[in-house]
Formats: structure tokens, C-alpha cells, sequence
């Protein structure tokens, strides 16, 4: 028997290269219906940073339909896994130094939603008007903001904004981290990759998440990351919760 969620799921997935690089080396994975979606940000520019975004996605979108939560990480990790040596593999028959990806993956099964992170694609959370980042990256940067060297302002324009600390394909170990949350109806994930939460700050995000629908703030939001330059790939998956069996109804997070 599987661990079907207990919830109603709607989501919509936007990505775009931007208005500077002429490729997009990112890619998402957006199936409600399976309760899965993921987004992944290639690096690697001319050694085919789109080709690991695009292995990782594959690799998450051949998930099992899981038993358990614990099932179901378990599958995230293993095939992420395999994905990062295929990565090391294909990277020394091209002879370069790394072909990666960085990762973040959504997965419902039951009330609760686990996530699988690495690198500095993130996950937030909107729930009862506030905006919560449930990821952690893994950069330089946040490890000087955990030290109290710089300020939340000083990261989003320090020089080593861009340099990641983990990501799949990336070394031969692959280290990820994985929460578990329960869900409430009305709930509200965002994932992106930081060619968006590099140029939307948090409240521009909480704000189009309380006026919109799933559909248009994924598209308000990649349109927002266009409008201030559109300087990376950006990509967004807006995915909402509803409860179907909630007794009361008056939602957390009530629909626009």
C-alpha cells in the first residue's frame, strides 16, 4: 500500500534563462498529482550545466510511488546519488573538473512533506500571512551570515554570493540534508533557484504569494526576477496544500 498524501495539491512551474545567458541550466519537476516537484541549477557553463540540471530532474521524476516518508527520501537519496556519480563520470570523459547541479526537492506522502537540499536552490513556506525559508545554503556566504560576519543585506551582494559549498556532481561524496514538515491547509511551498531569491527579496515574494493563485505567482514572481535584470536562469514552482477533509474550512491561507 502506498503512502498517498492526504491533501488536494495545485502547483505551477516556471523557468526562463533570463535576459543575459543564452542557455538555461536550469530545470524543475512539477507533478502534483505524484506529490513531487523539484528544482536543480546546473553549473558549469560551457561543460553542460544543463545536462546535470536536466540528469538530477530525470532522476526525481522515476521516483517509486513510496511505502513510507522514510521510503520515500530514501528513493530522493539514492537516485540523487547515483545521479552525482553519473555527474563525476561524465566529467572525466569530458575531462573537465566538474560537471553539477545544486538540488531542492518537495516530496508529500501522508500530512507531511519532506525536502532534500543541496546547494543554494531553496524552499520556503507561507503560511498564515508569513514567509519562512525552511532551506539552508550551502555557500560561503551563509556560512559567514551562521558566524555573524555579514549582515542578511551584505549577502545578497557579496563577491562570493555565487560560490556553493555542495552540489550534486560536484565532488565525489555527496552530502545532502533532508527535514520533514506536517502540513496545514493552505499551506503554500515556493522552490527556486537563485536566479530568482537572488533579485526578489523575501517580502516582495510574501506579497505576491498572499495576492496570487499558484499559476499567476509563479509567473509574477519569474517576471519580477526579468524586470530587475534577469542576470541568472530563474525558476520557480509555486505548489498549494488544501485539505479536503478539513473540518473547518477556514483555511490558513485562504485562495485569492
Amino acid at each position: 500500500m502506498t503512502c498517498a498524501s492526504q491533501f488536494r495539491w495545485t502547483s505551477s512551474a516556471r523557468s526562463d534563462a533570463g535576459r543575459i545567458r543564452e542557455i538555461n541550466e536550469d530545470a524543475c519537476l512539477d507533478q502534483p498529482e505524484l506529490g513531487r516537484w523539484a528544482v536543480a541549477d546546473g553549473m558549469g557553463g560551457h561543460a553542460v550545466g544543463d545536462l546535470a540540471s536536466r540528469l538530477v530532474i530525470d532522476s526525481l521524476s522515476r521516483l517509486a510511488p513510496p511505502l513510507s516518508m522514510k521510503s520515500f527520501v530514501a528513493d530522493a537519496r539514492t537516485r540523487l546519488q547515483k545521479a552525482n556519480r553519473q555527474l563525476r563520470d561524465e566529467a572525466a570523459r569530458r575531462q573537465v573538473q566538474r560537471i553539477g547541479s545544486t538540488v531542492v526537492v518537495l516530496l508529500a506522502c501522508d500530512r507531511f512533506c519532506a525536502y532534500v537540499w543541496a546547494g543554494d536552490s531553496r524552499l520556503y513556506l507561507y503560511r498564515e500571512g508569513r514567509l519562512r525559508q525552511l532551506t539552508r545554503d550551502h555557500s560561503q556566504v551563509e556560512a559567514l551570515k551562521s558566524l555573524g560576519v555579514i549582515t542578511d543585506e551584505e549577502a545578497r551582494h557579496h563577491p562570493a554570493q555565487h560560490m556553493i559549498t555542495r552540489a550534486v556532481g560536484a565532488t565525489d561524496l555527496l552530502e545532502l540534508d533532508d527535514d520533514v514538515i506536517e502540513v496545514a491547509d493552505g499551506d503554500v511551498f515556493l522552490l527556486c533557484s537563485d536566479g530568482l531569491s537572488n533579485e526578489v527579496s523575501d517580502d516582495e515574494m510574501l506579497a505576491v504569494l498572499t495576492a496570487a493563485a499558484c499559476e499567476n505567482a509563479c509567473e509574477e514572481l519569474v517576471d519580477l526576477a526579468l524586470a530587475r535584470g534577469g542576470r541568472d536562469n530563474i525558476t520557480a514552482v509555486v505548489v498549494r496544500a488544501e485539505d479536503p477533509y478539513a473540518s473547518d474550512k477556514t483555511l490558513l491561507n485562504p485562495a485569492p
